[in-house]
């Protein structure tokens, strides 16, 4: 599956953004994820969602402020972005992988395909 990553910009802290990964293929049975990379940092998981859809799991630095959503039927995962800080400025990358369980959803390592990335800068 090709993972096309879109939505980002630039924002003032605060603002909200929504970030969509358009998927060339069905993706119901696969897990989904966002990580994200800042300028001289490691790529960091951001948020995933499972094949079922219902719940979505985050990294404690979005928690409560981001969203992850799943649209089967478009075939396209969301990240709904609320009160964005300048440390959430990075490249975000959607990504794919269809065997994954609940302690290696973060694992940047066992996802099969990526989308290219899309920036999201917040000024403060």
């Amino acid at each position: 599956v090709q993972l096309q990553a879109s939505g980002g910009g630039l924002v003032q802290a605060g603002d909200s953004l929504r970030l969509s990964c358009a998927a060339s293929g069905r993706i119901s049975t696969y897990t989904m994820a966002w990580f994200r990379q800042a300028p001289g940092k490691a790529r960091e998981f951001v948020a995933g969602i499972f094949r079922s859809g219902s719940a979505g799991h985050y990294a404690n630095s979005v928690k409560g402020r981001f969203t992850i959503v799943r649209d089967n039927v478009k075939n396209t995962v969301y990240l709904e972005m609320d009160m964005l800080k300048p440390e959430d400025m990075a490249v975000y990358y959607c990504a794919a992988d269809r065997g994954l369980i609940l302690s290696s959803m973060r694992d940047q390592g066992q996802y099969d395909y990526w989308g290219q990335g899309t920036q999201v800068t917040v000024s403060s």
